[in-house]
């Protein structure tokens, strides 16, 4: 385990939380209201996914002009929310410190926009990381490999040699397709387990010797669950 590729929204910061009070108020907005169902789907949505799918769900015009307002007004509305600080999820941040003092390599992908992502990371703290990856910056966001595969490229490694850390179904497939090991810590939607995908229920209960031994289960070098 060369480094490791942290998902943003619901595996380090509990901001899936935030994005619900903007999405409904952009339903809202549009005398709407978000069904349960598309909102497990959004979770690690792109932006443009997103627009997408909430235009569809109130079967509304696909108009560009009006999409790219929408989505503009989603994530001021989001930034707004923001400002006010993100709330960490359950051991992400004494992870990212044990993590860091050890010299452990580390890079943010995530399919939010660089401009918001820059707000979170003034909450968060840029410093634990050495190159970061926005969903506005690759050709297509996550469930595509190609935000991950650029992640592994800007720190000089082969995507086999990170564990990446995501919490969401979306996250999880691109991580995999890119072809890192995966930790998946579900956040508010179950994801299925794969081949290259240990599952933990809070990253509370682990420690960096943990992260190196799913990574190396993983890898193959390990059997799983060994002593």
């Amino acid at each position: 385990m060369r480094a490791v590729l942290w998902d943003m929204d619901g595996t380090l910061v509990d901001s899936e939380k935030l994005w619900d009070v903007s999405l409904s108020a952009l339903y809202e907005s549009f005398g709407g209201a978000m069904s349960r169902d598309t909102r497990a789907a959004l979770v690690g949505a792109s932006a443009d996914e997103t627009i997408l799918t909430v235009y569809a769900e109130l079967d509304l015009d696909p108009d560009p002009a009006a999409m790219a307002e929408s989505n503009r007004w989603l994530h001021e509305h989001t930034a707004e929310l923001f400002a006010d600080g993100l709330p960490w999820c359950n051991g992400a941040r004494e992870m990212l410190e044990a993590l860091a003092a050890e010299r452990t390599p580390m890079a943010l992908v995530t399919n939010t926009q660089r401009a918001l992502t820059e707000r979170a990371l003034n909450s968060i703290g840029r410093q634990y990381f050495s190159v970061s990856v926005c969903g506005d910056e690759v050709p297509n966001g996550k469930p595509a490999p190609d935000p991950y595969l650029r992640a592994a490229e800007l720190l000089g490694l082969e995507p086999s040699d990170c564990l990446a850390v995501e919490d969401s179904v979306t996250g999880a497939a691109a991580a995999e397709v890119a072809g890192c090991a995966v930790l998946v810590v579900p956040n508010d939607v179950a994801v299925p387990g794969g081949r290259r995908r240990r599952h933990a229920s809070s990253l509370a209960e682990l420690q960096v010797r943990d992260l190196r031994k799913i990574y190396l289960e993983i890898d193959g070098d390990l059997p799983e669950h060994s002593p």
